[in-house]
């Protein structure tokens, strides 16, 4: 087996470090960022917070991030960089304002929009604002990815660019800014950490490093998703959450993700499911199909974690998901043939090639009729 292992970025992690912000943007060399916001955070006062703490080293705020990013909002942000003329961008938020701000710190050194490179296949140009990501969610790991998933309504579609130039040179990881996160948001993202625990493990590009990641990150999210959904002001659990997702953030940057989240993208495109809650809907389905792949290292993966075997893990991912209020079924859409036949098309996104069985129209089509 032929593998290699790349993190560029470098990660602080604990209680407080987003008071490290100013520090770190001199180390960096840099004097003069945007930061890149929810929305929410404007309106919270935590966006004003982190610029009046950068002293200076912040001269403004692009904060029209919808939850799924646009590609007209990457282009906005990447007009904003050059208005400004910032030599560095911050990302505070969730995967939203992180894959935003990716995206436009590449594409501002251009003309360009980002559309000729959202799905196209065209490589992204490698020159690259110093991004500093500050995630406020334990869920996406796209503070150490180089992965932005973008969305264009126009065309309909959704999906991932993958660029080196997307790596943030710094990830300041701070527990203490998950504290208010509400209960659907603790457990849709934290759904969506165990899928990229999982899927990065089973994933065609599996390798060793990852793999222990994989399992490191799985073993928290089985241990204290539920007490992080149910005691949102217990400090461990958020804590403990906070390093599942930036683990499980490693786990599938290079592996890659593969079915479940080959899925989602329809799942929020046409039905408008939250992007972790639409990867955790297909989650067990695949678990089952993809048990019995790879001479037996899935099954050995799932007794790792304590459980007889995938297929019993399986259940225990059906069962987390009942226990955190998230959608095991698609009846309240009162889907029509031919929605489930658009389902079924769409979900034949380049991520689905990438899991250990192959999956057919036809397999498609027997869970998504399933969940009806």
């Amino acid at each position: 087996m032929v593998w290699e292992y790349l993190q560029p970025v470098t990660i602080r992690f604990g209680e407080g470090v987003v008071g490290e912000l100013k520090q770190v943007a001199g180390e960096l060399g840099c004097h003069r960022g945007l930061l890149v916001s929810d929305p929410f955070f404007m309106k919270s006062g935590l966006a004003e917070k982190i610029v009046e703490s950068s002293e200076g080293a912040l001269i403004g705020i692009y904060s029209e991030v919808s939850p799924n990013p646009e590609v007209a909002e990457v282009d906005a942000c990447a007009q904003k960089i050059r208005e400004e003329k910032a030599d560095f961008l911050v990302a505070l938020g969730g995967g939203s304002a992180l894959d935003c701000a990716k995206a436009a710190g590449s594409i501002c050194f251009t003309e360009d929009t980002i559309r000729k490179y959202h799905g196209t296949g065209e490589a992204m140009p490698q020159k690259h604002l110093p991004l500093i990501a500050i995630p406020t969610t334990a869920g996406t790991g796209s503070e150490v990815t180089c992965v932005a998933v973008l969305s264009d309504k126009e065309l309909g579609k959704k999906g991932p660019i993958v660029s080196n130039g997307f790596y943030p040179a710094v990830a300041l990881i701070d527990p203490e800014l998950t504290y208010t996160l509400p209960p659907y948001m603790t457990a849709s993202c934290g759904i969506d950490v165990l899928c990229h625990a999982v899927e990065g493990f089973w994933s065609k590009g599996h390798q060793p490093i990852c793999d222990a990641l994989a399992l490191h990150a799985s073993k928290i999210v089985f241990q204290y998703l539920k007490t992080a959904y149910h005691e949102p002001e217990n400090k461990e659990a958020r804590a403990k959450m906070a390093e599942a997702s930036v683990i499980a953030g490693l786990a599938f940057t290079l592996p890659k993700t593969t079915s479940s989240h080959a899925c989602s993208f329809p799942l929020t495109n046409l039905l408008h499911i939250p992007h972790g809650e639409a990867c955790g809907l297909t989650l067990d389905y695949f678990a089952r199909i993809n048990a019995d792949a790879q001479d037996g290292r899935i099954h050995a993966f799932a007794k790792e974690l304590g459980f007889k075997d995938m297929y019993d893990m399986a259940d225990a991912i059906h069962q987390l998901k009942v226990d955190l209020g998230l959608r095991t079924d698609l009846k309240e859409y009162n889907l029509t043939d031919e929605q489930v036949a658009d389902l079924v098309r769409i979900s034949r996104h380049p991520n689905l090639y990438n899991n250990p069985v192959e999956i057919t129209d036809e397999m498609l089509d027997k869970m998504y009729q399933s969940m009806r």
